[in-house]
């Protein structure tokens, strides 16, 4: 599924005209992991790691300004079932299915108890209801069960769950509802190596996003340790969904190949980019990327801003930044 297009979407985000002029960040909050989306009267929502719980969903009616919206993803009483089997929600991915919000998110205690789980709604901005536990570490023994990204192929209708961290990348089908893995699910590993076999985590991939653009399927995420500079955004492609990811040598990024398109330097003001949300293409149909990343001057610690920011496209089809840094 591609997410963000003009005209007829399957998760609807689309933008007809060219986008005003972006100074970063476009949210000075905290929103890491961020997912975005619209809804049918136009407005665009955005949703981030604090969001998952009792953070307030963040609202723009033009992308490149953002604000909360008063309302948050959950009620009361669904924290409440939550928190009786998770300590965290992070890394939330909205998309539109079957006339329906749905709302995946990680659930988190450790990285040898974590899961994927979606909640659905009929209203873009929920309250997201009906928890369903799609698949957890303690089962198929795949650490870091986290960062949830689902997405349709519309070549062959299959539903496709993307996930993982430091126990590398895998891919899952899902049934067509959405709510678990089909039967006798097979869990393929299609990126990144496992965090003991690269300990600085520069080949360790997480935050997947799917992305596809004239006959091929980007698979953008991130490496590197996610508080502080080494944070960086990396892709790879591939001619289908169940096909294998490579970098732009050919190499294949399950053995820990990708190509770097953001970074950053200690010292940096904006540094540690990545865990991208959604690229959108404007009425002038220029290409613009979410993304968190810390800001200098404005905190220290934990806390990452909601960043946009103008992607480009080679003559051989490999997407860049124009700086390969953030701004």
């Amino acid at each position: 599924m591609q997410k963000l297009l003009i005209g007829i979407l399957l998760c609807g985000v689309g933008i007809s005209s060219a986008l005003e002029p972006i100074k970063n960040p476009v949210y000075g909050g905290n929103a890491p992991d961020p997912t975005i989306w619209q809804a049918d009267d136009g407005m665009y929502y955005c949703c981030a790691t604090p969001g998952g719980g009792r953070g307030l969903i963040l609202q723009s009616k033009n992308l490149v300004k953002w604000e909360s919206s008063g309302k948050r993803p959950f009620s009361e009483e669904m924290i409440a079932v939550i928190h009786k089997e998770f300590k965290n929600i992070w890394a939330p991915d909205m998309i539109r299915l079957n006339g329906k919000w749905m709302f995946y998110v990680t659930l988190y205690n450790s990285a040898h108890d974590s899961a994927i789980a979606v909640f659905s709604s009929d209203n873009a901005t929920g309250p997201f209801e009906d928890m369903h536990v799609i698949t957890r570490s303690k089962d198929t023994k795949i650490k870091d069960t986290i960062d949830p990204e689902v997405v349709k192929d519309p070549d062959t209708g299959k539903l496709w769950l993307f996930f993982g961290s430091i126990g590398k990348m895998h891919r899952v089908e899902l049934k067509p509802d959405g709510l678990s893995v089909v039967d006798n699910a097979q869990y393929v590993h299609v990126a990144g190596l496992d965090s003991d076999q690269n300990r600085s985590r520069s080949k360790v991939y997480e935050g997947c996003y799917l992305y596809r653009r004239d006959g091929w399927w980007y698979l953008f995420a991130s490496c590197g340790w996610y508080n502080n500079h080494t944070y960086s955004l990396v892709v790879g492609r591939s001619k289908t969904l169940e096909g294998e990811f490579v970098d732009k040598e050919g190499k294949p990024m399950k053995e820990g190949n990708a190509t770097k398109i953001l970074r950053s330097d200690a010292g940096d003001e904006f540094y540690g980019p990545g865990h991208n949300g959604e690229i959108i293409t404007d009425g002038d149909g220029k290409t613009y990327m979410f993304y968190h990343c810390h800001q200098a001057s404005l905190n220290k610690g934990w806390l990452r801003n909601l960043h946009l920011q103008e992607i480009l496209w080679g003559e051989d089809g490999w997407p860049y930044f124009e700086t390969g840094k953030p701004k």
